[in-house]
């Protein structure tokens, strides 16, 4: 049985202070490119106003860990806030290093790139694994974590982006079925030595939850850590107020919102068609791909947005949304338990009732 052992890093900050916040600021490597919009949107009107009583102070810090900027901030004494958000962005880190599906160091690249049929893995890794497979049976199939060969063939950051010919997509096709990976205790089974696994569409919502773990276990009790597409509230605003979640209006001006959410300790995350995306002949392409065809998902839905208990349940749903379309999706989202809301977005970028 093969093993995998990968060390921890950590992140440096640098800080810089104003007279009401700490930003801790890091130095960017990777260029975010024009085509990827943040689906969620802090509402300016939510923010604490300072009329009255001194507010806590808040101490926040962007980055770029799991394909997307990030931002985390935290209220309260700024020592330790400064403290928690440090061990946060430490602990994004170390995620990257087990589930990135890239980075040639990471856990799960190493696990893609097994040369036994069994793998001893972290907790961390069966567990994301582990709950991608029951989401698998949950939508039918449709949602699939073993996706990667299909996603190896997509590009759709790049400056000239193409369609994969049908030849290789069929061909990559064949190699995805969830049904070939087993999960007993740490130990991860494959049946197929071609079968890759891709947590893309989870493990962002795995990590803010983890996140408001650990920011809670440093004492802090308000804040909001931000994943780009996914937003998880810790607890309210300092004044107890709701978060305001701005939703993105799909195709439009960045920060153009076509509702607002009102978030308490909780998780929002939305998936959509204009996320990431390339046109090609007049057809767009969408990064939401369908394991099944290999090609991005045809759907009526442009967006799918779901307030949940757990970000990794609305971090799953929101994708399987898109690829149920309309009417499969508000079927399964209204027998689950642990949702606090769900907004759908049509064709033409019409709201349509939950």
């Amino acid at each position: 049985m093969q093993k995998l052992i990968l060390k921890n890093a950590r992140t440096v900050a640098h800080v810089r202070k104003s007279a009401r916040a700490t930003v801790l600021s890091v130095n960017f490597k990777t260029i975010i490119k024009t085509g990827v919009l943040a689906a969620l949107l802090l509402v300016p009107g939510f923010f604490i106003s300072g009329c009255g009583s001194k507010q806590p102070e808040m101490v926040s810090k962007q980055g770029f860990y799991f394909d997307t900027v990030i931002g985390i901030e935290a209220y309260g004494n700024p020592d330790d806030a400064k403290d928690a958000i440090e061990h946060a962005f430490a602990l994004c880190q170390d995620m990257e290093k087990t589930f990135s599906r890239t980075r040639s160091d990471s856990e799960l690249y190493a696990l893609n790139h097994r040369t036994e049929q069994s793998v001893e893995v972290s907790d961390e890794l069966a567990e994301v694994i582990s709950a991608g497979l029951s989401y698998y049976e949950l939508s039918e199939g449709r949602f699939d974590i073993t996706i990667a060969p299909v996603s190896e063939l997509w590009d759709f950051k790049s400056e000239n982006p193409r369609v994969p010919d049908d030849d290789s997509i069929a061909e990559a096709v064949a190699k995805v079925d969830a049904r070939k990976v087993h999960v007993q205790g740490n130990t991860i089974t494959f049946d197929s030595p071609d079968t890759m696994i891709d947590l893309g569409a989870i493990v962002k919502g795995y990590a803010a939850d983890r996140l408001k773990e650990r920011m809670e276990e440093d004492g802090i009790t308000s804040g909001m850590i931000n994943l780009g597409g996914n937003v998880m509230t810790i607890g309210s605003k300092p004044d107890g107020t709701d978060w305001g979640v701005g939703i993105q209006k799909p195709f439009a001006e960045r920060n153009e919102t076509i509702a607002t959410v009102r978030a308490s300790d909780c998780s929002v995350v939305s998936s959509g068609v204009y996320e990431r995306y390339f046109e090609t002949d007049g057809i767009r392409y969408s990064h939401i791909l369908d394991a099944s065809t290999g090609y991005p998902a045809d759907t009526d839905l442009w967006q799918a947005t779901v307030v949940t208990d757990s970000s990794m349940q609305g971090d799953v749903l929101s994708t399987v949304c898109m690829l149920l379309g309309y009417e499969k999706a508000r079927q399964l989202t209204g027998q689950l338990d642990g949702i606090r809301q769900v907004l759908f977005v049509g064709d033409g970028g019409v709201l349509l009732e939950p």
